[in-house]
């Protein structure tokens, strides 16, 4: 199917694309000028997987989400699980690359999990070692999901023997389930046609050729079983056309704001207006939440100031702020105490307990 966008009229998006781009502008320079940066671009992270399988119609805890992230799954991961984990790995993996990165060949094969193998820094999860409790009888190894692992493994071993083999042809060896996938679903040749209307937007405002790109992406359907790639391609455009230069857009919280109806309508331009919309709100629900954090913060910090100057308090509430959750030993190697004093330090702040367990134990903020 190939999408037609000489029937868009240019002239009514204008509006609604201008005043979408300024809410987004306004987002990211609040962003870059703030004191919770970090923090608030790693619960972005989060809070946009969480919101891209809503809008595919499945549901994901936000606790459940950190928690595997982190290795400390309290129950055995489910598959929707494991799919907001790859869409969280996938915006890491974004932006820790270049902004031009991701629209490139290279970055979509890669993406799609058909590029090269090595170590991207969107993928590592360094704070491991730190989250983990070692003294934890009852902590889940075995909850964890490796399958994003083993298929890494097993395209390197596929590729290590095409190359034994002498064969040319590197994608002939991996092989495609015919019960999961349709055998004439040509998703290069829909790739192509999504590529050529990249090249037709040229010189459109970024806010614009954002909202027609989404579009083209669902009426097409380019990859049978990785549909929030899209939505994450087009944020990439929106940082590398410099409307948000400081982040990747959380494009699904906004999505999740619109019906349904509207975006996956019969009409055209009503799906546009429906798309400049949910990136207006994307942008709004942003600002509402950093402003959120950062009350949070100050109230945090209120109750830390009447402590002595020696208390480890204060660090405590920097370290909350910016790390979605924190455990007892997370605590105790940061601030440099035991994991009891590291307890009795959670205890004295108003913080959520996010796992529901007796020995190990984390917080969040509220």
């Amino acid at each position: 199917m190939v999408y037609d966008i000489e029937k868009i009229d240019l002239q009514a998006l204008n509006l609604p694309a201008a005043q979408a781009g300024e809410a987004l502008a306004r987002l990211d320079e609040r962003i870059a000028r703030s004191p919770i940066r970090d923090g608030f671009l790693e619960r972005q992270d989060f809070a946009d997987a969480i919101a891209s399988l809503w809008v595919d119609g499945k549901l994901v805890h936000l606790e459940d989400l950190v928690l595997h992230d982190a290795r400390l799954d309290i129950r055995t991961p489910t598959h929707e699980l494991t799919i907001a984990h790859s869409i969280l790995r996938a915006r890491r993996q974004i932006f820790a690359h270049p902004t031009e990165w991701a629209l490139s060949a290279a970055g979509v094969a890669r993406l799609r999990g058909r590029g090269g193998g090595g170590d991207d820094p969107g993928l590592s999860t360094p704070n491991l070692p730190l989250l983990a409790d070692t003294d934890d009888d009852d902590f889940a190894q075995g909850g964890w999901d490796h399958d994003d692992d083993f298929a890494e493994i097993d395209a390197v071993l596929a590729r290590s023997t095409v190359v034994l083999d002498g064969s040319a042809n590197v994608r002939q060896a991996v092989e495609r389930d015919p019960l999961v996938y349709e055998a004439d679903w040509d998703e290069d040749e829909r790739l192509d046609q999504w590529r050529r209307v990249l090249s037709e937007t040229e010189g459109l405002s970024p806010v614009m050729r954002a909202a027609i790109l989404l579009d083209a992406w669902s009426t097409t359907e380019v990859l049978q079983h990785r549909t929030e790639l899209g939505r994450q391609l087009v944020a990439s455009l929106l940082r590398r056309d410099g409307t948000t230069p400081t982040h990747l857009p959380a494009l699904n919280i906004g999505l999740r704001s619109v019906r349904r109806e509207r975006r996956h309508g019969g009409n055209q331009m009503k799906r546009m207006m429906a798309m400049l919309e949910a990136f207006s709100a994307a942008a709004e629900l942003g600002m509402k939440e950093h402003d959120r954090i950062l009350l949070a913060r100050q109230q945090l910090q209120r109750q830390t100031s009447a402590r002595s100057v020696n208390s480890k308090l204060p660090r405590l509430v920097d370290l909350v702020v910016a790390r979605p959750i924190v455990s007892a030993n997370l605590i105790a190697r940061e601030l440099g105490v035991t994991a009891q004093g590291a307890r009795h330090l959670a205890a004295q702040l108003p913080l959520r307990e996010m796992t529901g367990r007796r020995r190990f134990r984390a917080w969040g903020m509220l």
